[in-house]
């Protein structure tokens, strides 16, 4: 089968694609035929092996995952003799990130609850736009962030892959939502249904003395002391995305400020969870929430994918299809 396969960290032209062996499934494994998959920030991650403290999960002076990529949608094609949930034919989407990443290839063969049937109602594009991004914006509002009704909710960064969803995850939980992002996606983030937006390039969120029960940060640079005077007396930030000196000060001055004070700071690491997955598929079948794709590269056309991805101002998810 053709993949992606790399060998060194470095830049997207270290990526090729080449003929690998086609994966045989195990006893407890799913064979899937890949349509789709998409790009997230730990593709980068795992790209560059940045940050450093990140190769002591993927590998210390080479890459232990050769071939990248997590998100998924496609085929179930042959099933192990235990898997129970999964029949040949059906249509699956799912996450690779915690059973050995690999979605940029042809096949992969997986654990079944890395997976969850696709919706109904979307193509193999659309549903493997889901599954990482769409996880983690739920998980950081409401394990995290405990999201309740009525609450006034910020997402910073709201018009990329996790922020699109985000909003309308928010939403779906009857919170009050603001949007932070550039001109050019204002009115990306009124179709999605955020309550006010809030165009960076033009006024400071944290400047205006506004405060809100909940902010979650998916980008931007702003220092963790203007997130906690944008909060309320109980209010949460969350940290999923942004600059790395961004993530220094909530993993050392968060819990410092969360101990001295009733505001609570921390940052998130997504874990792939097979009933959120499920969650989300029942959200995108009613159509609360729905993927906003910016672009779709064929996977000959993998390095320009990166490329454009690291540039970091897509419009939703970039889409990789066989």
């Amino acid at each position: 089968m053709k993949a992606i396969v790399y060998n060194k960290y470095g830049s997207p032209d270290v990526l090729n694609l080449t003929e690998v062996d086609k994966p045989i499934p195990e006893d407890n494994e799913v064979l899937v035929k890949i349509h789709a998959s998409s790009l997230n920030y730990g593709n980068l991650v795992l790209l560059k092996g940045e940050p450093f403290l990140a190769r002591f999960a993927f590998g210390l002076l080479k890459p232990k995952y050769t071939i990248p990529g997590g998100d998924i949608a496609g085929r179930v094609e042959a099933v192990g003799k235990n898997v129970t949930q999964f029949q040949p034919g059906q249509e699956v989407f799912g996450d690779l990130s915690t059973s050995g990443w690999g979605s940029f290839a042809e096949y992969v063969s997986v654990p079944e609850n890395a997976l969850a049937l696709k919706p109904e109602n979307l193509t193999f594009e659309e549903a493997a736009a889901v599954p990482m991004a769409a996880v983690t914006a739920l998980q950081g509002l409401r394990n995290k962030g405990k999201i309740q009704a009525g609450q006034k909710v910020l997402i910073n960064g709201a018009s990329g892959g996790v922020g699109s969803f985000a909003v309308q995850i928010a939403k779906s939980f009857g919170a009050e939502v603001t949007g932070v992002c550039s001109t050019r996606n204002l009115e990306i983030l009124r179709s999605l249904g955020a309550d006010h937006v809030i165009d960076y390039t033009k006024e400071d969120f944290t400047e205006k003395g506004q405060k809100y029960d909940l902010i979650l940060a998916v980008n931007g640079h702003h220092p963790i002391t203007a997130y906690k005077r944008s909060l309320k007396a109980n209010g949460t930030f969350i940290h999923v995305g942004g600059s790395g000196a961004q993530l220094f000060q909530t993993m050392t001055l968060g819990p410092w400020f969360s101990l001295s004070g009733k505001k609570k700071m921390s940052s998130l690491l997504q874990r792939q969870n097979q009933n959120d997955l499920i969650l989300m598929k029942e959200l995108l079948e009613v159509g609360k929430v729905k993927p906003v794709i910016d672009k779709t590269f064929k996977i000959s056309e993998i390095k320009e994918a990166f490329k454009y991805f690291e540039q970091g101002h897509a419009q939703g998810k970039i889409v990789i299809t066989f």
